[in-house]
């Protein structure tokens, strides 16, 4: 302990009724360091340039891969202080019509392990509200890298919704014979006239079963990343200017720089990159899992 005169620091903040800590903070001084305020920085930088679409995670996450070593819990702090936490929440409301008389598939998609890209392609639609109307989106995702390969924008959630974004995907990844299809029993998958595209394409339909939304939670999280970080934080004028903006953050953002936690922090078009570079030249293939005579589900059964 070192001496001050002939007293030791701890005895001086004895006499003083002062604690160590209270001490060494005021030789320290209260101008804020520069390594702090170069973190500091940083972290607006991030947050501004996504939009204030990241949290903390996601923003410790950047600040990493730009080489700065950063604790998650700082980041936090920081975000608060300067009022850059992320826009939340909205409830979210389904759009599913499971009430038809059209055939409904088996649940394919639970009993795979998946090992690539273009092995399962997940479906699903939501609602946008418009000042003056609601317009619908139908959304097609590859399960394994989470990148949206096709999407559609309409008015009317008939048939046309689904089968143009169905029909945006099989033009943008060609897809090869096998590729399971899954998506909820709504009427807009169900109807013969898309069961037909999907064979058409040499794809296998699965869907989920009634009233579980956890069968197809990848496509159920998009959209709710879609609605915290881009619908409820702009006004759309109308159509066509929801429209351009969907464009933007799907297939300018989303798809190539929004970093996603379980792609190990990577966006989908860096993660599937990587997985090419990986699997050059290598054939992969989706795993299996038959499930034992207990572990059927009632619903399977009833179809």
């Amino acid at each position: 302990m070192p001496l001050q005169g002939s007293l030791t620091v701890e005895r001086m903040c004895q006499l003083a009724a002062a604690s160590r800590a209270g001490f060494y903070r005021y030789l320290q001084g209260s101008a804020p360091r520069e390594e702090d305020m170069a973190v500091r920085a940083r972290v607006q930088e991030v947050v501004l340039a996504n939009r204030r679409r990241y949290g903390c995670l996601r923003v410790t996450a950047e600040l990493r891969q730009q080489g700065m070593l950063v604790n998650h819990k700082r980041v936090a702090r920081m975000m608060r202080e300067d009022n850059l936490l992320a826009i939340r929440y909205r409830k979210f409301v389904p759009t599913t019509d499971s009430q038809h008389e059209h055939r409904v598939y088996l649940n394919l998609a639970k009993r795979m392990e998946l090992t690539g890209m273009n092995q399962l392609w997940v479906a699903d639609i939501t609602y946008i509200r418009l000042r003056e109307e609601f317009v619908y989106l139908a959304v097609v995702l590859d399960a394994f890298s989470r990148r949206v390969i096709g999407w559609e924008l309409e008015r009317t959630l008939q048939a046309r919704l689904t089968l143009g974004a169905l029909q945006r995907a099989i033009a943008d990844r060609q897809p090869p014979p096998g590729v399971v299809h899954h998506s909820d029993r709504g009427v807009q998958y169900a109807c013969g006239e898309y069961v037909q595209a999907v064979l058409a394409a040499g794809m296998l339909p699965s869907m989920s079963r009634a009233g579980c939304p956890y069968d197809n939670a990848a496509i159920e999280s998009f959209m709710k990343t879609l609605k915290q970080e881009e619908i409820y934080a702009n006004q759309y004028q109308d159509l066509e200017h929801l429209r351009a903006h969907l464009e933007e953050f799907i297939d300018r953002y989303y798809n190539v720089c929004r970093l996603h936690s379980a792609l190990q922090y990577r966006s989908p078009d860096q993660f599937e990159a990587q997985q090419a570079a990986i699997a050059a030249g290598e054939v992969r293939v989706a795993r299996i899992k038959f499930s034992k005579a207990s572990e059927i589900y009632r619903s399977d059964v009833a179809h």
